[in-house]
């Protein structure tokens, strides 16, 4: 398990500086430890493709974002994400929860829990899996892409990998 609090440092210390996304209990615990930064802070997103919007309208006025969302609200977002930033390069980092990963989840999560890489594939977004021994290296693979190429990047998130708060 990762410390929220320090994911969220290591977040900021490589310039991120923006937040927002949509609940999720397997990122409760990033969501509440942004909600209790007063500089940083966490703007909730009513669905996942306002995030999008609302990263992109960061992005623009110089912040780099990062859009929190469970892997259901992908379906939600795909068309934001391709029409606007992979289209005009408006590069954000995705932290997605992976509900239904290895088909353990409520039911509705199954579907898109087994379809969710191949999808993101599809629309040519690259991403990774983050583990606990994997950080630096999926966030170096995430800050290439972003920087050097402008286009979105997401971390996948298992359940457990963070610590929850309810």
């Amino acid at each position: 398990m990762l410390s929220s609090k320090s994911f969220v440092d290591k977040l900021r210390e490589n310039g991120f500086d923006f937040f927002t996304g949509v609940p999720c209990s397997l990122l409760s615990g990033l969501i509440a430890e942004l909600e209790a930064d007063r500089e940083i802070g966490y703007i909730p997103s009513v669905r996942e493709d306002a995030g999008v919007g609302l990263c992109a309208g960061a992005y623009m006025g110089g912040r780099q974002p990062v859009l929190l969302m469970q892997n259901s609200g992908f379906g939600y977002s795909l068309n934001a994400f391709t029409s606007l930033n992979l289209i005009y390069k408006i590069p954000v980092l995705v932290i997605m929860s992976w509900r239904g990963c290895g088909g353990k989840d409520a039911p509705e999560h199954i579907i898109m829990g087994d379809i969710n890489e191949q999808l993101l594939e599809t629309s040519g977004m690259e991403h990774s899996v983050l583990e606990e021994n994997n950080l630096q290296q999926v966030l170096d693979a995430a800050l290439k892409k972003i920087r050097n190429e402008k286009v979105p990047y997401t971390l996948l998130v298992k359940k457990g990998m963070f610590d929850e708060r309810h």
